[in-house]
């Protein structure tokens, strides 16, 4: 049986993080809504979704999707001038494609992560993408690790790993009862990681060589 290996994708294979802050702000600043955090307050919740993220961060839930209206209007005029790959995330993809399966579970919208990765030249080597609207409980939650192997048709096995550099992604892997590698080169910290992992490495391409070593 073909190794199967999911990607989260921010903080593992992009750096959006510029996009996000600034249409965090931009939609503080049209809704007129005086944030009293910081960028670092921010940078804590990425990988939760945007009304969750609105949210916490002392918008009413009332209120939270005409703040996500406005962070999507701009962060779609922004996003693909202001993303990067991560350090070493073409040659993770690339060797992971080598011997495994792929495929995204974000929980950003797929349309935009689909755009992202085109421009960026990864998309071809996923089969599969699963976004914030395929699912109805998003990480956390393993649904969209489910649907991901579901559209793969893979059972959850032994050699299935789940790669992501929040805690998020560790416990919706623990909870699909797949493995899971954290990286540090994202958002989440190696206290953090360690509660909800055993393996925790630099980045994408040192987990995707974990992944190689143990099959082999």
């Amino acid at each position: 049986m073909k190794t199967t290996i999911l990607f989260d994708l921010d903080g593992t294979l992009i750096d959006s993080t510029e996009a996000i802050l600034e249409s965090f702000q931009y939609a503080f600043d049209k809704q007129n809504f005086r944030f009293k955090g910081t960028s670092e307050d921010i940078k804590n919740e990425i990988g939760y979704p945007l009304d969750v993220m609105f949210h916490t961060l002392g918008v009413k839930k009332d209120m939270v999707w005409d703040f996500v209206d406005s962070y999507k209007e701009h962060y779609r005029e922004i996003s693909d001038q202001k993303t990067v790959l991560l350090p070493n995330a073409t040659e993770a993809v690339e060797l992971a494609h080598s011997f495994a399966t792929l495929a995204v579970v974000t929980t950003k919208t797929s349309e935009y992560s689909r755009i992202l990765l085109e421009k960026l030249g990864l998309m071809e080597y996923f089969e599969v993408l699963i976004g914030r609207q395929e699912v109805t409980h998003p990480k956390p939650h393993p649904e969209p690790i489910f649907k991901a192997l579901e559209a793969l048709k893979v059972e959850p096995s032994k050699d299935i790993y789940m790669i992501g550099d929040t805690k998020l992604d560790l416990i919706a892997a623990n909870d699909a009862q797949i493995n899971s590698i954290g990286v540090l080169c994202g958002y989440g910290t190696q206290e953090e990681l360690v509660k909800y992992s055993s393996n925790i490495v630099a980045d994408s391409l040192q987990a995707v060589k974990t992944i190689k070593k143990i099959k082999n």
